[in-house]
């Protein structure tokens, strides 16, 4: 038998000509397109890089050894890879011939420290008011769901949110693949496993979100929604399960909804639309938004409460409470924008209130300016 810290060493070696992005925290992602054609992205940007594999072996021989250390093969009946380096990271793989040219192969850097939310401060993705915003929600115990596109910084954002969870809280973690990294005492980590060659041993987020609701959680916590435990996620938020937090792809937080809606249908439980949308226009109390700009800087675009379904228009609810206004792009390409209070007072107020908290003073502010400004444009149509 092969010691791990053996196998580990031996199999990173398979990546030397990448090895030294694997080891720069600069660099988020490593792909490799083929053995002579690699890039790089660092700082949300992606650009092409000089090394490359000696040939097509060399790279088929990496990927046959990552497979044997996550239990799994490669070949050209099973030409696709999912696993994680001895590290953490995350990687997926197409071989021929399902990756026509390839092997294709991305490296998702996993990193042990976890980004908080002063860290996001300072590199401007949120304000000190929306903070304090996202922080009242979260101790209020209202549902929220962190969405973006890809690399928009959903798991980091997931992350520092996580960090503003009150300490003496239970807390389980639902993963299909470890990436989150909670700096706290009390945390349970769950993690879903593929089944092996022979179709064995597989255990699925659903499992895994059953048996959570019998271990007394606080607050739980999914990585990533990707298909049918969307309902059984939605049915926990709606029976008392309150804080629940997750990640899911989605452009805007209209999206969000929608897609709720497609996931949950691939669970194995018929429900009237109608129903299923009054449910998860029940379940979700807020949806922040990340995005990734085209100057590769990751911002929160919205902070938005969904207040309900109107039956009458078929439409969900949804009260925007911080929005992201772009002024536009500076001389060095860098998009000029700002995270602002819409005035909207959330609808959970009340709530708020009874915890002995408030909304920060700026969005009491944002909401005085309105009435005004409106004041003001009514007084002077009718003069």
């Amino acid at each position: 038998m092969i010691p791990e810290v053996v196998f580990s060493a031996t199999l990173l070696s398979f990546f030397d000509p990448v090895r030294r992005y694997l080891d720069d925290p600069s660099v988020t992602e490593v792909m490799i397109n083929g053995p002579g054609k690699i890039y790089i992205e660092r700082k949300g940007k992606l650009q092409k890089v000089d090394e490359v594999f000696p040939n097509v072996k060399s790279l088929y021989a990496a990927l046959r050894n990552t497979a044997q250390y996550v239990g799994k093969h490669v070949d050209e009946e099973r030409p696709l890879l999912e696993g994680r380096l001895p590290d953490g990271s995350r990687v997926a793989a197409v071989l021929p011939p399902a990756g026509n040219g390839g092997p294709y192969v991305a490296i998702r850097r996993f990193f042990g420290e976890k980004l908080t939310m002063q860290r996001l401060l300072e590199l401007d993705s949120i304000t000190p008011d929306a903070a304090e915003m996202i922080r009242v929600l979260v101790e209020c115990k209202q549902n929220v769901v962190i969405a973006g596109g890809t690399s928009s910084g959903k798991t980091s954002l997931l992350n520092s949110v996580s960090e503003l969870i009150p300490e003496d809280e239970r807390v389980v973690v639902i993963e299909d693949s470890k990436e989150l990294a909670l700096l706290r005492d009390h945390v349970v980590t769950l993690e879903g496993r593929p089944a092996d060659a022979k179709g064995r041993g597989e255990v699925t987020i659903r499992q895994l979100f059953r048996i959570t609701l019998r271990m007394r959680p606080d607050r739980i916590v999914i990585g990533e929604l990707r298909g049918g435990e969307a309902l059984d996620l939605v049915q926990a938020m709606t029976s008392g399960h309150g804080g629940c937090l997750t990640t899911l792809h989605a452009t805007y937080p209209r999206d969000v909804l929608t897609r709720l809606e497609t996931m949950a249908m691939m669970a194995d439980i018929e429900m009237p639309l109608p129903a299923m949308r009054a449910q998860i226009a029940s379940a979700v109390d807020i949806v922040i938004q990340a995005t990734r700009y085209r100057d590769g800087t990751r911002k929160v675009t919205h902070i938005s409460e969904i207040v309900g379904f109107d039956m009458s228009k078929g439409t969900y609810q949804i009260n925007d409470l911080f929005l992201r206004k772009v002024k536009g792009v500076d001389a060095n390409g860098r998009v000029i924008s700002k995270l602002v209070p819409t005035g909207n007072l959330p609808d959970c107020m009340e709530t708020i209130l009874a915890a002995g908290m408030d909304v920060p003073a700026a969005v009491h502010e944002a909401k005085w300016r309105r009435e005004r400004d409106g004041a003001q444009e009514k007084s002077g149509r009718h003069s």
